[in-house]
């Protein structure tokens, strides 16, 4: 029984799951926004916060702890750019628009992007 565990398995192992929440921040963090299915997104908008609220505070170690899990170029522009688009706002960095169902196996899209305000 899973009592009192949080997340969405997502049919995934951990490693692998974890894996693929890092590439879909990591591309959400390059293009600004992506088409993925509602449970990743909802998952990976948990994910994104935590890496944004952790690059506002631009010292060497956050920036080794997002070293971690981001590769360079994308801790570089998390850091310099997109953190401090979000000074001013407490939270909620992240906006997901539903899409409707998928053609081939229904599953619902979702778009999640970053917000520019």
């Amino acid at each position: 029984m899973r009592k009192r565990n949080k997340g969405r398995i997502l049919s995934r192992p951990k490693h692998q799951r974890e894996a693929l929440l890092r590439t879909l921040a990591t591309s959400l963090f390059l293009h600004g926004k992506i088409k993925t299915t509602e449970a990743k997104a909802k998952e990976l908008r948990a994910v994104a916060e935590k890496f944004i609220t952790r690059a506002k505070t631009n010292t060497v170690a956050n920036r080794r702890i997002l070293a971690k899990s981001l590769s360079p170029f994308t801790v570089k522009k998390l850091m310099d750019q997109i953190a401090l688009d979000f000074t001013k706002r407490q939270g909620g960095y992240t906006r997901i628009t539903k899409l409707g169902s998928r053609k081939s196996d229904g599953a619902k899209m979702t778009i999640i992007e970053l917000v520019k305000e």
